[in-house]
């Protein structure tokens, strides 16, 4: 079974995510949090937080949050050795190529627009490549 940390303020896009998941039988363990510095309490055991064990396998990040956003987590996540290593696949209703590139800047393994979905949508190459490192 898979542990999947989704960063996500949103709970129609959470609850989507699940769906998505439960529909393609993904084996999943899903944790969630509301921004990036919830996650980064939950990665690291911060604020009296139990931390996630073992460590997500993979994370799903959205860009736009509350109190700290995707490109702020990712940049202190990629900082942080432990959790450097651990593939991010950006989720956001954003399409601009600033973001996109300052995404791949910081090694994500995709750059999915919401909502999530493995069969069809503009990120196809990229939602698959997520549901094979998901079923593996």
């Amino acid at each position: 079974m898979r542990s999947v940390l989704l960063v996500e303020d949103d709970i129609f896009d959470t609850m989507m995510a699940q769906k998505t998941f439960a529909k393609f039988n993904v084996p999943h363990q899903l944790h969630t949090a509301f921004n990036g510095e919830e996650a980064l309490d939950l990665l690291l055991g911060r604020g009296g937080v139990a931390p996630i064990s073992p460590l997500p396998e993979v994370i799903l990040l959205d860009l736009n949050m509350p109190r700290m956003g995707g490109l702020e987590f990712l940049a202190e996540m990629r900082a942080t050795p432990a959790l450097s290593d651990i593939p991010v696949y950006i989720t956001t209703t954003s399409d601009m190529e600033h973001e996109r590139a300052a995404a791949a800047n910081l090694a994500v393994s995709g750059y999915i627009l919401k909502p999530l979905d493995f069969e069809s949508g503009h990120n196809m190459v990229d939602s698959l490549n997520l549901l094979e490192k998901l079923l593996k």
